[in-house]
């Protein structure tokens, strides 16, 4: 069977199978930009759908994630196709592209506008992998993927920076790089936050004292208060560098910890009264700064 063959029959049974009175008992009064009825095929290409359709209740939690996150992204992808008539973007740390390959089903299918979208990860299984779902999903025309190192395999033109749940410092890269490139647009839920928490373990470790002393000298309240000081310091560096910034709920608390989306929109000259802001929150707490800073 050709892949236009299963994708044509994947979606006749889509219209048999959600009914409206099964799309009205799933969604409710939600409106979600992928509907199972017409988004089949890439929620099939992302392991959500089953062959007959269907959303098995273990993949329906993740059906809303991935609506939840396309529509906080919503005003600020808006403004990009303001901007450019045609978008380049750039997913660094790309993994198996749940992001990568909903961006360019919704410009396709949802926005009609021109996107490309160029997904780089080091590790070739996961790359392996987002190839083929993008084949499935019938989306290898206007998706990439690389392997390799994101700052040596990107372009040098891109719109806009996406980072999905990359690994302590590494979200940090992802930021410097779109600044950098001047992307337009930066995206980042950011994920295992180390770095800040070995630092003010190495405070403790030399009895250095502050105000932060106790959260420096007990791993659990290092551990997660430095998360949440590091997102606030990407805040104020982000907003250093001429971005407007929101930080926002990425998902349901109760689902993961590692649920914070930082959205940043270029709006021009640096604003050095953010960097004095960033200053005074490091020095506040021990005066360890993050790799983005650096």
């Amino acid at each position: 069977m050709t892949r236009q063959r299963w994708a044509e029959q994947l979606d006749a049974r889509a219209r048999e199978h959600w009914t409206d009175e099964r799309l009205a008992q799933l969604l409710g009064d939600k409106r979600p930009v992928i509907s199972p009825r017409e988004g089949v095929v890439l929620l099939r290409a992302l392991g959500l759908a089953r062959d007959d359709a269907s959303l098995p209740p273990a993949q329906v939690r993740k059906y809303f994630q991935i609506n939840h996150m396309v529509a906080l992204l919503g005003p600020a992808l808006r403004e990009l196709r303001a901007r450019h008539a045609s978008i380049r973007l750039l997913d660094a740390g790309c993994g198996r592209s749940y992001l990568t390959l909903l961006l360019a089903w919704c410009a396709r299918h949802v926005w009609k506008h021109p996107l490309e979208v160029i997904g780089i990860d080091r590790d070739a299984d996961v790359i392996a992998e987002a190839k083929r779902r993008a084949e499935l999903a019938e989306l290898a025309d206007v998706v990439r993927f690389e392997v390799g190192d994101v700052a040596a395999c990107s372009p040098a033109d891109v719109h806009g920076v996406v980072a999905l749940h990359a690994c302590d410092t590494a979200t940090c890269d992802a930021l410097a790089l779109g600044i950098a490139r001047g992307a337009d647009l930066l995206a980042v839920a950011p994920c295992c936050q180390a770095e800040l928490a070995r630092g003010w373990a190495e405070l403790a470790e030399r009895g250095a004292t502050g105000a932060f002393a106790r959260v420096w000298q007990t791993p659990h309240l290092r551990r997660e208060t430095a998360a949440d000081v590091t997102d606030a310091m990407r805040v104020e560096l982000l907003r250093a560098a001429g971005y407007d910034v929101s930080a926002m709920e990425l998902v349901p608390h109760e689902h993961t910890r590692k649920n914070t989306l930082i959205v940043a929109t270029r709006r021009g000259a640096r604003d050095p009264e953010a960097r004095a802001a960033y200053e005074a929150l490091r020095d506040a707490t021990g005066g360890v700064d993050i790799r983005l800073a650096r």
